[in-house]
């Protein structure tokens, strides 16, 4: 029986096997990584490859090792990709992959016949190549794999194409197209700005007026947003998308942007058409594309055995800790879903397990 097992070799999964084998946990006697990607890079593989490191949010750099020095106008998938293979090499973090886990459960028995309700009794993690038993379960599964589609009426009927962040690839690819973008975050941002310079006509949606703001994205900032973020899920709510909680910088090329018309809302969809789209003051748009950059949710579905969600829809969270499961810790979920919180909620959750396995945190 293993003492951990990680789910997800992404950043927070990374961070979190690091802190494990620095205090004394052996990869592959004590604890293994699973991670369904056929390679190193976590969701960073799958980024379309206009979006480069210049482009892209900071990559943060994994505790121990800096990314180090970098072309900005190289893709940001091929940079974290071969940081993050040179990471586990460096650390010999073996990363077993491609796995899919398919469900957490909770073993009817340990090996002395305690009921798996019990605190202290093994969870059993299935995957599509095979079984683990384990003391804890890790999650760091982020969000990636789970877009979110909103419905709005209407949308069955439009006769165009529709397509989610997830499944971008280059703004070339719309030449000739008009592309209806929904959505108030980042992405929809560098979606529209990619597309006005490659000639493309386009209309912006958003529920609420884009949140622009001026305020530095400094420590304070960044503790600002996990206490919010925090506030909700330690109530049992769902966390709120990214740009909810941190709005949008409003860098020189963003005021350029609405200077130029391209990143002014047209407000919130009413409905779908055929040939586009109504907006709810009345007015429409012909597009021929619908961007939907509408966010993710957290990839927890392997964990619905486990009967985590409150009401609210949310987990009850106490920083990485589960209230309903003293035996999962879950990152990626709630203020680590962010890369800036995620090597942070990889150091938590692995000294949590530690204290929870009663290995003393080397110094």
């Amino acid at each position: 029986m293993l003492d951990v097992v990680i789910i997800g070799a992404g950043q927070a999964g990374l961070s979190a096997a690091y802190y494990l084998a620095r205090h004394g946990l052996i990869p592959e006697r004590d604890f293994v990584v699973l991670d369904a990607n056929s390679g190193p890079g976590g969701a960073w593989r799958h980024r379309w490859p206009s979006l480069t490191l210049g482009a892209a949010h900071a990559v943060h750099d994994l505790p121990g090792m800096k990314l180090g020095p970098a072309d900005p106008g190289e893709p940001a998938s091929a940079a974290v990709e071969r940081y993050y293979a040179r990471y586990e090499k460096t650390f010999e973090l073996p990363v077993h992959r491609p796995v899919n886990v398919l469900a957490v459960r909770h073993q009817d028995t340990d090996d002395d016949g305690v009921p798996g309700t019990v605190p202290g009794a093994p969870l059993t993690v299935e995957t599509d190549r095979g079984r683990y038993v384990t003391r804890l379960v890790i999650n760091a599964t982020g969000t990636w794999d789970k877009p979110h589609w909103p419905h709005y009426p209407g949308q069955e009927t439009f006769t165009g194409r529709q397509l989610h962040t997830h499944d971008f690839q280059s703004a070339a690819d719309f030449a000739g197209h008009r592309v209806l973008v929904v959505g108030g975050g980042t992405s929809a941002v560098q979606f529209l700005l990619q597309l006005s310079a490659e000639g493309v006509e386009t209309a912006w949606s958003t529920r609420r007026p884009p949140e622009f703001t001026t305020r530095g994205f400094d420590p304070d900032w960044g503790r600002d947003v996990e206490r919010r973020v925090n506030e909700r899920t330690a109530a049992g709510l769902p966390p709120l998308s990214v740009v909810g909680v941190t709005g949008l910088p409003l860098t020189q090329q963003y005021q350029n942007g609405i200077a130029a018309g391209t990143l002014v809302s047209r407000g919130p969809l009413q409905r779908l058409t055929p040939m586009g789209a109504e907006f709810e003051d009345g007015s429409g748009f012909q597009a021929d594309t619908i961007l939907w950059a509408t966010g993710f949710r957290a990839a927890l579905d392997h964990l619905a055995p486990l009967k985590l969600r409150e009401p609210g829809g949310g987990i009850v969270m106490d920083g990485v800790k589960v209230a309903r499961e003293p035996r999962l810790l879950l990152v990626g979920y709630g203020a680590s879903a962010s890369t800036l919180g995620a090597n942070r909620a990889g150091r938590a959750a692995a000294l949590a397990a530690l204290e929870r396995l009663s290995v003393p945190a080397a110094a």
